[in-house]
């Protein structure tokens, strides 16, 4: 089974993406990079996912956007669930410029055969697509009080924080089941001299990897170690359950 994670950009921008493996019982990194255009992205993934294999891609950008306005009930309830950790999502309805773009890559992937998956039998070989959003799923999987603002800040503070982040990826996702084989993982060491260009490549790449790996853990657990915010029909979000130990 491979498991793909895609850090979609919403309206412009290249995408991170990762390509995780499940080989001897661990997850390997096959493939972790970016992409500019849709076209791109697609192109990278049937290149390693064919037409017959199974596959989870779950991509951080809404997929799913029924309503014409107003938001959609999975993005409330991660204000609900995460507000108080600054893990709120954006609202999604099809006013947003995004939304083209977002849906339309959606339904790319289900004419590849990719299915939505907001329930699932777990472990079993297909081919699926999930809604993911990083950070309520790293405030379980890593158990924060808040979410890591890699994303905001100077260029000194967002470092620290996407610092933060590698080590969380290092320390504790290889001692979760499905673990994470980072052993040729060649991303877990930010140069002493970062511009902000590089490091919103390096952000995008671990996004797509924690997007993966969401996949993998919704795969291998289903609604036992999972929570689905919301519905096939309305728009959903798969978030792990919070960790009770590690």
């Amino acid at each position: 089974m491979k498991f793909i994670g895609i850090d979609l950009g919403w309206k412009t921008g290249e995408s991170g993406l990762c390509f995780l493996e499940w080989n001897n019982s661990h997850l390997q990194v096959m493939d972790i990079t970016r992409r500019l255009s849709l076209a791109e992205i697609l192109d990278w993934l049937e290149n390693h996912v064919s037409s017959q294999e199974g596959a989870m891609i779950a991509v951080d950008a809404p997929l799913l956007i029924p309503n014409a306005t107003g938001t959609r009930l999975c993005d409330r309830l991660t204000h609900q669930y995460f507000g108080r950790y600054h893990a709120g999502c954006y609202p999604a309805n099809l006013g947003r410029p995004f939304a083209e773009r977002t849906v339309r890559f959606g339904k790319n992937l289900e004419t590849r055969g990719f299915n939505h998956a907001p329930t699932m039998e777990s472990q079993k070989i297909g081919r699926y697509q999930i809604e993911v959003f990083p950070h309520p799923a790293m405030i379980h999987l890593f158990q924060l009080s808040r979410i890591l603002k890699y994303k905001k800040g100077n260029l000194a503070e967002k470092k620290a924080e996407l610092q933060k982040l590698q080590h969380y990826i290092q320390t504790i996702l290889p001692n979760l089941t499905p673990a994470l084989d980072l052993t040729d993982f060649p991303l877990l060491t930010l140069p002493l001299s970062l511009t902000g260009k590089q490091l919103k490549a390096i952000e995008d790449q671990l996004d797509s990897l924690i997007c993966a790996y969401i996949g993998a853990y919704w795969w291998y657990w289903g609604t036992e170690k999972n929570w689905v915010l919301g519905d096939r029909k309305t728009g959903y979000i798969v978030v792990p359950s919070p960790l009770t130990t590690i």
